[in-house]
């Protein structure tokens, strides 16, 4: 284990300087991307479809390889795992902006989400295994408050990178940035790595839970039933691979908790509605009611404000009474504030149309999301604190990356990306759909959940999926 340095040291800022830069450029890539999909369409000429591979592209292979990534850093050194990661990232984003048409736009997202996978879990790592302990709070509090202002601005500084230059600025924007935090990394993050790491690493695991993943996100953009039938196979597959692997990228005996079990029951819920919420909104507000890409990416800046400002108080309460009350009431609140989304149509008016269903569903999830993440913490046994963050983090994952791939369909908009009107109608039955998934989560935590025995740590804001995978603006907590 390399010496620990302390955060008001040069090389203790220097280190917080990288590992920020790097998990914001990994989370801004989502939100703003989110952002430019109505442009990326009409020059690349794809329809709902080939939006939706571009914003799953990347979640899917996010999604399956992130736990592979977290073992990778683990045994093979996190700061090198780290600055593969981010100048993957750097290159893949050069290959996004040089796209001519939808089909090398989506293979440049599935290899980014592999360089997202690596780059991801070392950010937070690095920060634990290089800053003295007596620090470390300060450490995380500091990168989640700036990661979570780099997810407020990236909208406002994406959708006029849009406007000014075109949709393929914002990837390029990656590639200096890349190149600046591999340099910082590797002249003053010290190399760490996990002594206790397991000699062999779950690739199987790994690979059949990506073909599942795959198989089912192609079969729900597609339609092709034997292909969903495909995928739930593979995932009873990676149960069994899983059950029998002597070091699992799951562990099973995580979710012999029931607060465990129950928490990522809400994470599967609520994530999905998130993933369907953050990918629709911004077409609906380009398409239908004709916001420009930065006043459709200002427009979910009131989430990020409350998120930022409400989540320390929510856990720290949760802290003390149990996660029971605000994982009930913050999906309440935020069913409330996606079913209010239904008034937004052509010529919304921001301050009666948008706002209020803007404000309360960002109210929910600063309700929600610390205690979700302390409920996931505290239900494992401490030396697991930090497996169980990432299983959380790849059920969050999954879920938006399944939405994104149903919800379309189910809702009618698979046609409907040059129709106004019909999309207008697609979205209201979008929202309607992840309406009833918030509701479905609340129940589950008020009928499920009890309060632990053991008081939670403090929840800490971390990054989202869409920190990192969803569309949105910077809205969770996710190690």
């Amino acid at each position: 284990m390399p010496n620990t340095v302390r955060l008001n040291s040069a090389a203790g800022r220097w280190i917080l300087l990288a590992t920020i830069l790097g998990s914001s450029l990994a989370s801004l890539d989502a939100t703003v991307v989110s952002v430019a999909l109505p442009r990326i369409g009409e020059s690349l000429h794809t329809d709902v479809a080939g939006l939706q591979w571009t914003v799953n592209g990347y979640t899917l292979t996010l999604a399956s390889f992130i736990l592979l990534g977290g073992s990778l850093g683990d045994r093979l050194g996190r700061r090198r795992v780290f600055v593969w990661g981010i100048l993957g990232f750097g290159v893949t984003s050069a290959l996004c902006a040089a796209a001519v048409n939808i089909e090398m736009l989506v293979a440049a997202r599935l290899l980014q989400g592999v360089a997202g996978a690596l780059l991801t879990p070392g950010s937070l790592a690095l920060i634990s295994a290089s800053i003295d302990r007596r620090d470390q709070g300060s450490a995380i509090g500091l990168w989640s408050g700036l990661g979570g202002v780099a997810g407020a601005v990236g909208p406002l500084l994406g959708g006029g990178l849009i406007d000014l230059i075109g949709w393929r600025a914002i990837f390029l924007l990656n590639v200096p940035l890349s190149l600046v935090v591999a340099v910082v990394a590797v002249k003053t993050v010290p190399e760490s790595r996990d002594p206790d790491a397991p000699s062999r690493i779950d690739i199987p695991g790994a690979v059949v839970v990506a073909l599942a993943l795959g198989a089912l996100t192609l079969g729900l953009i597609d339609g092709r039933g034997w292909l969903v039938i495909v995928g739930f196979v593979a995932l009873g597959c990676f149960v069994l691979v899983e059950i029998r692997s002597a070091n699992p990228l799951v562990p099973p005996a995580l979710f012999r908790s029931r607060v465990f079990t129950a928490a990522n029951l809400v994470t599967l819920l609520v994530y999905a509605a998130l993933g369907g919420v953050f990918f629709l909104l911004v077409l609906q507000l380009q398409l239908v009611s004709g916001y420009s890409p930065i006043a459709s990416g200002a427009a979910g800046l009131p989430i990020t404000l409350l998120m930022l400002f409400l989540s320390a108080p929510a856990g720290r309460w949760a802290q003390r009474h149990g996660p029971r009350i605000p994982m009930t009431v913050g999906p309440l609140l935020a069913a409330a504030g996606v079913f209010a989304l239904q008034r937004i149509g052509p010529d919304a008016d921001y301050l009666t149309d948008v706002l209020p269903g803007v404000f309360v569903f960002g109210l929910g999830l600063s309700v929600l999301v610390a205690p979700l993440t302390g409920a996931v913490l505290a239900a494992a046994p401490s030396g697991e604190a930090g497996i169980a963050s990432g299983v959380n983090n790849a059920v969050a994952r999954t879920a938006q990356l399944l939405a994104v791939a149903a919800l379309p369909g189910v809702a009618g908009l698979s046609g409907a990306f040059g129709n106004p009107t019909a999309f207008a109608a697609g979205f209201d039955t979008a929202m309607r759909w992840c309406t009833g998934l918030l509701l479905l989560g609340a129940v589950i935590a008020a009928v499920l959940l009890r309060t632990p025995r053991r008081a939670p740590e403090p929840a800490r804001v971390d990054c989202l999926p869409h920190c990192a995978g969803a569309s949105g603006p910077a809205i969770a907590p996710r190690t």
